[in-house]
């Protein structure tokens, strides 16, 4: 294959040349007879004229189809499957075969944008390749062989890969670019025509009292914050934006939306709000032009205009002003009404966990919109470095409903109460409690399944024993369910520690008093030996000691306790009565 046969992909419209059954001709010409091994220098050649006419090809889906066309320029592969992401979604490439497509498409998408094996009958050797560049992933590439390819082959199928991505990243930006600047005319033309309307039809005055009329209608329809954003937009003819008080993004209107949005830096964020609230009026912060949203002093958020080329005028300020007074009422009616929600729904929950009437519970949840004619979980949750307050109370409910939970919440002195209406994932609200917290230190607890409201109290006494448990394991930190502690479920509160406390003395009492009057931590240190599975360098290390103290320790734990810890019933005995000490009684943890 020579230069010239790539060159012909760069005519009218970047279309790449066709056969009669609209596919590249040279690929019409090997499918005739089997691939000819060629000699590593002619590949290259092919190759560097195949990435020529890619970087021609100005058409993301015209690109993919060269490249499946001409797939056999890096060895003896086959193009089994094209996919092109499209606004988030993998769509297949009309060139994709029909016999196997099902079960290729599947592979690809629980692939989930990693590169792996593809199994096609009659073909030895399949993978399927993501096509990545700095945006991410643009598609991907599904190759077959009837033989596994070389080391040599391996690396020119690389090679196209490579390419056919750097050519799609090129062809996306060129789009994206195009998009953008029709999209920045469309809405100068937009501002300009909306500008000239107001300007002549009023006055200075006049427009002032126009958008005050505007943003007071906004604000009567209840449309929230999109319909702020929205109406500013308008106005301005700029991107408008609203940011909780804490950086995070909860609406924007125009064109350059950050995505993902930038997480906030908390520390960045106190100094911003301090610095536009001692100015009067809006403040220019780099490309942003920025105002607080405030209710009696309080600051509820940040409105904000992105004005990259410092287009704003008196107009523009003025309808930030207005638009910022009327989310201000906005914020203030949406958090009363939540204020109002969140206190009803504490007071069902109180009386939920205390016990209550059945029918008054299920009249009360209907009226906050809560069945509670399903099975319920009740979900323990504390975290070691947050004060229990309404703030965390508020994070732990706005976090379990972005994991999927629909709960009635309270709170106590050290923990967080959720009723839950399906049992909740092992790691799901512990892993994203983490993230938003931004620390692990955490541990959640839950019952076993509650079929009625009258089995809600003891169920809350389950899920604080599986926290509890928790909280003195060696991993303290995670999601533990009642229904999961195995011995420890019996060891519960309820029980009588009348004969927990016989038991733990009988075979604990003499370690214990031994503590007791030498200052020691003998029963401490056997707790320890157990927890790491009698390893002696886990112990060890666990305990900050040497291995020949460790040694020591477990000699003078068996001449004052009497006690073999060779000997099985012995050593099960000491270990019940060491995790009774520690978890039921109170021992140091």
């Amino acid at each position: 294959m020579t230069g010239s046969r790539y060159d012909r992909c760069s005519d009218r419209e970047g279309s790449p040349p066709q056969g009669s059954d609209g596919r590249h001709p040279t690929v019409a010409r090997r499918e005739s007879r089997a691939p000819v091994p060629t000699a590593p220098d002619h590949a290259l050649h092919e190759l560097t004229a195949l990435a020529r006419a890619l970087f021609d090809t100005p058409d993301e889906g015209q690109i993919l189809g060269l490249a499946m066309d001409h797939i056999a320029t890096a060895g003896p592969y086959s193009a089994e499957a094209g996919y092109l992401k499209v606004n988030g979604d993998l769509v297949p490439s009309p060139r994709n075969g029909q016999s196997h497509a099902a079960a290729v498409d599947r592979k690809v998408l629980e692939l989930a944008g990693k590169d792996g094996p593809v199994t096609v009958p009659g073909r030895r050797w399949g993978r399927a390749l993501g096509l990545r560049g700095l945006e991410g992933l643009h598609g991907y590439l599904v190759v077959t062989s009837l033989s596994r390819p070389t080391e040599a082959e391996r690396s020119l199928l690389t090679t196209l890969v490579r390419h056919t991505a750097a050519a799609l990243s090129v062809a996306f930006a060129h789009r994206r670019r195009r998009e953008d600047a029709l999209e920045l005319r469309r809405l100068k033309e937009e501002r300009t025509a909306l500008q000239r309307q107001l300007i002549s039809v009023m006055a200075a005055s006049a427009y002032q009292r126009g958008v005050h009329t505007l943003m007071a209608d906004v604000a009567a329809s209840g449309g929230g914050e999109e319909a702020v954003t929205r109406a500013l937009h308008g106005l301005t003819g700029l991107p408008a934006l609203v940011e909780d008080r804490f950086g995070r993004l909860r609406s924007w209107t125009g064109i350059s939306r950050p995505d993902p949005y930038p997480e906030p830096d908390p520390v960045r964020q106190d100094e911003m709000l301090h610095a536009v609230a001692r100015e009067v009026g809006p403040v220019r912060i780099k490309d942003r032009l920025i105002t607080l949203v405030r209710r009696h002093g309080e600051i509820l958020g940040v409105l904000a205009l992105v004005d990259v080329r410092d287009e704003a005028d008196e107009h523009t300020v003025l309808a930030l002003e207005y638009a910022a007074a009327s989310l201000a009422l906005e914020l203030t009616h949406l958090r009363n009404l939540a204020e109002v929600e969140l206190r009803l729904n504490r007071e069902l929950v109180d009386d939920l966990l205390a016990g209550t009437d059945e029918a008054s519970a299920h009249a009360r949840s209907t009226a906050i919109g809560h069945d509670l004619h399903r099975i319920h979980y009740v979900v323990v949750v504390r975290w070691s470095n947050r004060t229990v307050d309404d703030s965390f109370a508020q994070t732990v409910g706005r976090t379990a409903s972005a994991v999927g939970m629909r709960s009635l919440l309270t709170r106590r002195s050290d923990h967080v109460v959720l009723i839950a209406d399906d049992r909740p994932h092992a790691r799901a609200l512990y892993e994203a409690l983490a993230r938003e917290t931004g620390t692990r230190s955490g541990t959640i607890g839950v019952s076993a399944p509650s079929e009625s409201v009258d089995d809600i109290p003891h169920r809350y006494q389950e899920a604080q024993r599986a926290l509890d448990v928790r909280s003195h394991s060696r991993e303290r930190y995670g999601t533990t369910f009642f229904d999961e502690l195995g011995l420890y479920r019996i060891l519960g509160p309820g029980n009588d520690y009348r004969e927990l406390e016989t038991f733990v003395d009988e075979w604990l009492g003499q370690l214990i008093d031994y503590d007791s009057r030498h200052h020691a931590t003998m029963v401490e240190t056997l707790s320890r030996y157990f927890d790491c599975g009698g390893n002696y360098d886990e112990t060890a290390e666990s305990l900050a000691i040497h291995r020949s103290t460790l040694r020591y320790r477990l000699q003078r734990i068996r001449d004052i306790s009497g006690n073999d810890l060779a000997d099985v019933e012995d050593r099960l005995n000491l270990q019940v009565a060491t995790r009774v000490w520690k978890i039921v009684l109170g021992g140091p943890g």
